[in-house]
């Protein structure tokens, strides 16, 4: 009796090791080709399409960010550098009182202290004469004297001219407002013959005020509407 061997039909192991790579090359195809057909059913504008080609090169070639300067301009930023240490206006207006409302030369001056800035009235009867911008001789001598004093201060300074004369016939000012800022001008030059060398800001306002003194007297219009305003500042000027 003749013995008969059987032999299994089992699979090369080399064999089954590789069928895995056969399933997935397939599915990759198949992903490929149902993408392509999604893309080949849409319609694609040619700015999406830069879009993302630019997000896909963004992505892949990241580019070197630049660092940004943040230094101050100097430009921009040179009158806060020189800017002069100003004085305390609370201080300032205590030694103004004694050197000004005390004086009898600048009898009728006032001091008005605001937020931001203090403020010496004086009148003009006691500076010019009439529809003139020449100081009195009676007004150098005081004028030196507020002048040397402010020389010392480093705050800005504004002076404000005012006129509210009517009848400028026969004078070189043709209006209120050219008396007024010739008047500003002549007190700031009397500044700077007392020494002041800080910047002077000059103003003419003419009689524009003159609607807000409805309720003073005619005493105190006339002094008020031809009056010369010394305005201090909080901040320092510059160097």
């Amino acid at each position: 009796m003749s013995e008969t061997k059987s032999h299994s039909s089992g699979s090369n192991p080399s064999v089954l090791s590789s069928l895995w790579l056969i399933i997935f090359a397939d599915l990759v195809a198949l992903m490929l080709t149902f993408f392509v057909l999604l893309f080949s059913m849409s319609n694609v504008t040619p700015e999406s399409w830069k879009k993302m080609v630019d997000a896909l090169t963004d992505a892949l070639n990241p580019t070197i960010e630049e660092k940004v300067d943040t230094t101050p301009d100097v430009k921009t930023n040179i009158d806060l550098v020189f800017r002069r240490e100003a004085i305390n206006l609370d201080y300032l207006r205590a030694v103004l009182e004694q050197k000004v409302i005390k004086s009898k030369a600048l009898k009728g001056s006032q001091l008005t202290l605001l937020e931001d800035r203090l403020v010496v009235s004086l009148p003009g009867s006691l500076l010019f004469g009439p529809n003139s911008a020449i100081l009195m001789k009676t007004a150098k001598g005081p004028l030196f004297s507020l002048g040397g004093l402010l020389g010392n201060v480093e705050n800005r300074l504004g002076i404000n001219g005012y006129a509210d004369e009517k009848n400028l016939e026969g004078t070189k000012y043709k209006s209120n407002w050219e008396l007024s800022l010739a008047r500003s001008i002549s007190v700031g030059n009397a500044f700077r013959q007392a020494g002041y060398s800080g910047e002077l800001l000059n103003f003419g306002y003419g009689n524009a005020h003159s609607p807000y003194l409805k309720n003073a007297t005619d005493d105190q219009r006339k002094i008020l509407s031809r009056r010369i305003d010394i305005v201090i500042l909080q901040s320092g000027g510059d160097k």
